[in-house]
């Protein structure tokens, strides 16, 4: 057992529709060195840019890793794209890290959520 205490697991709560989403969906290679310590630095960066909204994240038990990012218009998400930190970490990922990933991005119209009280 781990004595961390773990703050409770929440989604990232429903927007006022139109908003947009990218969902990263990866199998990783064996070779994982330095992927913690750039994926922190994405998650660090990606906060730092308006109209960003959130991340959800999950991992399958046959390891089929999914990232949901959320963005308030296509302008933050056109700015996440464009970084250029995020851009070398993401051809480090093709070189090393993914044996393969799908990206989709979405424009949400409908959204809503449940939270049992």
């Amino acid at each position: 057992m781990s004595d961390q205490s773990e703050a409770p697991v929440t989604p990232v709560e429903a927007y006022e529709p139109p908003y947009y989403l990218a969902v990263f969906t990866t199998v990783r290679t064996q070779d994982q060195n330095g992927y913690g310590e750039t994926n922190a630095r994405m998650e660090e960066l990606v906060r730092d840019i308006p109209g960003y909204l959130g991340m959800d994240h999950a991992q399958t038990p046959g390891e089929l890793g999914i990232t949901v990012a959320y963005f308030r218009d296509a302008d933050a998400l056109t700015e996440w794209r464009s970084n250029a930190e995020h851009r070398a970490a993401q051809q480090r990922g093709r070189a090393e890290w993914y044996q393969n990933y799908t990206l989709h991005v979405a424009k949400v119209e409908r959204s809503h959520g449940f939270t049992r009280p």
